[in-house]
């Protein structure tokens, strides 16, 4: 009786053991996850090592003390032990599935099929992307981006004690403008087990063109999320409703048109044997409120979904299309016609989704691009653009060059359209990673720079460049024109710079204009009544006035 109540005991203390370990690893039950081997590894290394312990205690204490205090587990038959015996040939089985599993789903005997992982259309930069609107171009940088919204939370009395930004910050159209949106998190331990019944209260919605940050307060609190703890901890209330998906590090905060707040959560899949070739092939929205979860296939993901493959498996696809182009063994030795991704990326908006942008290089270091590519963050759709022109980095350098007695430092660029001129645009920031200037890097010709305090004036200035050397003449199609009766006008000083706002009659634009341009100077001479032409650029909220007839 009390040989078959010790047994039970140590079952139970196995299976909680067990239990223990899956709650916390929270390995997926499927033979492509790494995470669910190696778990049965460890569990069968504790079963034989427990087995082992008791069987020599046994055999010892059986002895009387045989060979006094220099017994091996050799002399009490372990060696022999079939059952031991047997768990050691499985332990072996399942480490060589692994071993081998792993070798055969490498690229080193499947070239072809990574390379074959990603589709790549060649297209035109500029029927694609077309001339600049800034009302789509995302002017901070994640870094800019969680400066601003940790100075919001700093604001926020009534919640800055309790909880803290977290850093997801991701980048996401929402209603046709380019924004970052994280949530907040606990702030420790302590306030989530004071806080956790209403949930985290609200999340930092900041705009990338116009950099207003605003802290989103919900009617309900967010229930499930990565700081939370125990069941309505994201990554354990997905893994039990979800035991066999194999989900992706990256999951993706975002919100839909609504403003709601769900969690993006891809779900990989494995194209080669058991471990490789990864891409997605889900993807499960979780309502970050509610925890209500649904099940999409990859290509059934509803449209204001922006984020589904991360970058870095994007990139990582790419360099496999553009290095293994010639098998495995060129490679490493011959590489010829290898190419790659160069070492950073950026997004752009671009029909309604979000493109990852990142340079395409050959493989051997030099600092020229053969062209770029951009690739949909939703369904994985690649663009390739044959551009030659300077590596980012080479331009980030000729950026900071320009600014270089101020020691500001240039952030990876984005790419533009201006004239049909494919151009690097980039924010500079000093030391305390805060934006001073903006920079304009022709990519085809990097030693032309453009530098502003604005964005409005480095385009001016980066314009008359391209003027200046042939590119862009007076009458191109550029700008827009505008003419009327001027309904108000008002001037305003901007950081020192003194502006003109204007209204025309029948329309519901605003105009302003910069007299830091001469050329738009004769305004102070207008007043309301009066009729005038100019041409503009389009902006978001103010049309930016380039010139006046």
């Amino acid at each position: 009786m009390k040989k078959t109540v010790r047994n039970l005991v140590v079952i139970l203390l196995a299976a909680a053991a067990a239990f223990a370990y899956y709650y916390i690893s929270l390995p997926a039950i499927n033979i492509h996850s790494s995470g669910f081997w190696i778990f049965i590894i460890t569990i069968i290394i504790v079963i034989m090592a427990v087995y082992a312990v008791r069987k020599a205690g046994k055999e010892y204490v059986e002895s009387e003390v045989a060979e006094k205090f220099g017994f091996k587990f050799s002399a009490y038959g372990l060696k022999e032990d079939k059952l031991l015996r047997g768990m050691g040939i499985v332990l072996l089985f399942v480490v060589a599935v692994y071993v081998i599993g792993s070798v055969l789903s490498s690229p080193i005997v499947n070239a072809k099929k990574y390379q074959a992982l990603l589709k790549i259309e060649e297209r035109e930069f500029t029927e694609d992307i077309k001339e600049v609107d800034y009302r789509t171009i995302p002017l901070l940088d994640k870094e800019s981006a969680s400066l601003l919204g940790n100075r919001k939370m700093g604001s926020m009395v009534d919640m800055v004690s309790q909880f803290e930004v977290a850093g997801d910050y991701s980048q996401i159209n929402y209603k046709g403008v380019p924004v970052r949106v994280t949530p907040l998190a606990y702030a420790s331990t302590i306030k989530w087990l004071t806080n956790q019944s209403q949930g985290i209260p609200a999340y930092i919605l900041i705009d990338m063109t116009t950099q207003n940050t605003e802290c989103v307060k919900l009617e309900k609190g967010i229930k499930y999320s990565k700081s939370e703890y125990l069941n309505r901890n994201l990554y354990r209330h997905l893994r039990f409703k979800f035991p066999t998906y194999i989900f992706d590090s990256q999951i993706f905060f975002e919100i839909d048109e609504e403003g709601t707040p769900y969690w993006v959560c891809p779900v990989k899949k494995f194209n080669i044997g058991l471990f490789g070739g990864q891409t997605v092939g889900r993807v499960v929205l979780c309502n970050a409120v509610t925890g209500e979860c649904v099940d999409y296939a990859v290509e059934d993901v509803p449209q204001w979904v922006d984020k589904v493959y991360n970058a870095e498996l994007l990139m990582d696809l790419y360099d496999y299309s553009g290095i293994y182009k010639n098998g495995f063994l060129n490679s490493v030795l011959g590489q010829k016609d290898c190419l790659q991704s160069t070492n950073g990326y950026n997004y752009i908006a671009l029909e309604d989704d979000v493109w990852v942008y990142t340079g395409v290089t050959s493989v051997s270091g030099d600092q020229s691009n053969v062209g770029f590519v951009l690739m949909n963050q939703r369904t994985m759709e690649t663009r390739y653009y044959k551009v030659e022109g300077a590596i980012e980095d080479s331009a980030m350098s000729s950026a900071e060059g320009q600014v270089q007695n101020l020691g500001y430092r240039a952030t990876f660029p984005l790419l533009l359209n201006i004239a049909d001129e494919p151009t690097y645009f980039m924010a500079l920031k000093d030391a305390a990673g805060l934006v001073k200037k903006y920079a304009m890097v022709n990519v085809q010709k990097y030693q032309w720079v453009a530098i502003g305090d604005t964005v409005q004036e480095c385009e001016r200035n980066y314009t008359e460049l391209l003027n200046t050397n042939g590119i862009v003449s007076e009458n191109t199609d550029l700008y827009k024109e505008a003419s009327g009766r001027i309904k108000t006008i008002a001037p305003v000083v901007l950081e020192g710079t003194t502006h003109y706002y204007i209204c025309l009659e029948n329309s519901g634009d605003i105009f302003d204009l910069d007299l830091s341009n001469r050329d738009l100077i004769s305004i102070v001479r207008y007043q309301a009544g009066d009729s005038v032409k100019f041409k503009y650029t389009e902006g978001y909220g103010l049309h930016q006035v380039k010139a006046m007839e």
